[in-house]
């Protein structure tokens, strides 16, 4: 008959008892699914905050990188007028600035795309992929603790 790991209560270590009856076993099965369910639920919210936050940090860095699109088009227009208007200087300073509004736009797009794919999708991999796992010990089939 297969012996169960128990933790101690007083070192924290796991203890392997001798001999349990089926019966025993099958009055703690209950209690440890309980814990099991707990622990896979404490892992999707941690999972979840923490793909919906690097989604929120995308979508706010988008929205900076929107507004700065604005200022630039604004300041290539008022580039377009000052190269009509006179031949060199004040066009010129215009166009540098919309050069450098252009490179901070690239360059928070560039952080939205890396924390959008760091949050998508949007969705707890990584506790369906546990409870597959878990499903597939109590089945008796993949990798887990055979003792």
């Amino acid at each position: 008959m297969a012996t169960a790991p128990r933790p101690s209560s007083s070192t924290g270590e796991t203890q392997i008892p001798e001999d349990r009856s089926l019966f025993s076993l099958l009055r703690d099965l209950p209690g440890l699914l309980l814990e099991l369910l707990r622990v896979e639920v404490e892992q999707f919210k941690r999972e979840m905050a923490r793909k919906l936050k690097n989604l929120g940090v995308g979508a706010a860095l988008v929205i900076v990188a929107l507004s700065l699109t604005t200022f630039f088009f604004g300041t290539l227009i008022a580039a377009g007028v000052f190269g009509l208007a006179e031949v060199m200087p004040t066009w010129a300073a215009a166009l540098t600035v919309a050069g450098i509004l252009l490179v901070i736009i690239i360059v928070l797009l560039g952080v939205a795309v890396s924390k959008f794919k760091k949050g998508s999708p949007p969705l707890p991999t990584e506790t369906f992929d546990s409870i597959v796992d878990d499903a597939n010990a109590l089945k008796g089939e993949g990798r887990y603790d055979k003792r």
